[in-house]
């Protein structure tokens, strides 16, 4: 069996750059998708919280979010299959970050650079965050920043199944088999090496992988400091009523935004009590002692709420500066990284799947320039840095 181009994981990321591909690639190039489980109840983009933001530090990450809005605004003219609607829920809400005096100078910072790139965001002090959002504590805080539009949520879910049908129609194959290996010939990946269909030889592989990124790097002979790390989504109701709110994230950290008449909240763990991890275990006593604490102090309505319902999900994390690593390796040429997106891959993935799908088809990129995340960044240890993590 043989394709022009294999790629390793049919989750958001590989599913949108199977669409570009196929939506640009003459009608002679075979395009395939490896994906283990086509349920996905286990992947990485059905578990994850669904945001989309333009507030990122970095201006390509900010035009990547800016691209993927107008998709999403869009997304029938994209991903329809026989004129059949597409629906994600794209709910354009807001992202809301909140500052104490010592993270003011960063807020202001960020504020100028998404400025610069069109970005339509609002700096607020104390006395507009509490007329906007009378339901919420807002003595320690310095102020704010929020978009006025292009930011919020969506169903993940629904995006990632929207691609992987939009590209099967357009003659992407899909298998379902699990990846075991690759086999290296000098400086090209000749096959990929599934467990029930064999060698499945190519032309050009992506690593598409999520948290399992480093292991199929690994198998090429190449190094990528890429880990999988858990995180949690704890979904609670509240008996109050809270009106006009947005993806909201605290000083600490701790973010929460609606969902239905529910809530969603989480938190990432500091740097030390997080390690390397693909179980899905659920730690209830990181929402009991340290989320539901700040919750309840920023919203007092939040000091009476139940917790209704809590899943495991994994970032695949990029230790270097937490963005993803994109283009070919610089010896193995047919070796493609769509990796470490670091929590961010969901609102990246249309833009990448469009650079992607450029930079294999037509050598380079086009209308997008990610040079800046390319691997020799990883090689040499100089990390793109981006303040905005989540």
């Amino acid at each position: 069996m043989k394709f022009d181009i294999v790629i390793i994981g049919g989750g958001v990321i590989g599913s949108a750059i199977a669409y570009f591909l196929s939506a640009q690639a003459p009608a002679s190039v075979k395009i395939a998708v490896i994906e283990k489980d086509p349920s996905y109840q286990e992947g990485s983009t059905a578990r994850s919280a669904g945001g989309i933001r333009q507030q990122f530090s970095t201006p390509e990450n900010i035009r990547i979010s800016q691209f993927a809005t107008q998709f999403l605004r869009t997304i029938n003219d994209h991903l329809s299959v026989n004129d059949d609607p597409v629906d994600v829920s794209f709910q354009e809400k807001g992202y809301l970050f909140l500052a104490q005096d010592h993270q003011i100078p960063v807020l202001y910072g960020n504020h100028q650079v998404q400025t610069r790139e069109n970005v339509p965001v609002q700096l607020l002090d104390p006395e507009d965050l509490a007329r906007v959002y009378p339901w919420m504590t807002v003595s320690d805080l310095a102020g704010g920043s929020i978009s006025a539009e292009g930011e919020g949520w969506l169903d993940a879910y629904s995006l990632n199944q929207a691609f992987r049908k939009k590209a099967i129609s357009q003659g992407v194959q899909y298998i379902r088999d699990t990846a075991q290996g690759l086999l290296r010939q000098g400086q090209k990946i000749d096959a990929v090496l599934l467990e029930n269909t064999g060698a499945v030889h190519c032309g050009t592989v992506v690593n598409a992988a999520g948290p399992h990124a480093a292991t199929i790097a690994e198998w090429a002979g190449i190094s990528l400091n890429v880990r999988p790390r858990k995180r949690f989504i704890y979904s609670f109701t509240c008996r109050t009523v809270i009106e006009n709110c947005p993806l909201t994230i605290d000083p600490s950290g701790v973010y929460f935004r609606p969902e239905g008449h529910q809530f969603i909240t989480g938190c990432s763990p500091a740097p030390e009590n997080d390690p390397d991890c693909l179980d899905f275990n659920i730690d209830y006593g990181w929402f009991e002692e340290h989320i539901w604490p700040i919750l309840a102090h920023r919203v007092p309505a939040f000091e009476a709420i139940k917790l209704e319902n809590a899943w495991a999900g994994h970032y695949a994390y990029n230790i270097l500066d937490q963005n993803a690593v994109l283009g070919r390796h610089p010896d193995v040429q047919n070796f493609i990284f769509a990796n470490g997106f670091s929590g961010h891959g969901l609102q990246q993935a249309p833009a990448v799947g469009r650079a992607l799908s450029e930079l294999i088809l037509h050598g380079q990129y086009q209308t997008l320039n990610l040079d800046r995340f390319s691997y020799q960044r990883m090689v040499e240890e100089k990390p793109l840095s981006e303040i905005n993590v989540v």
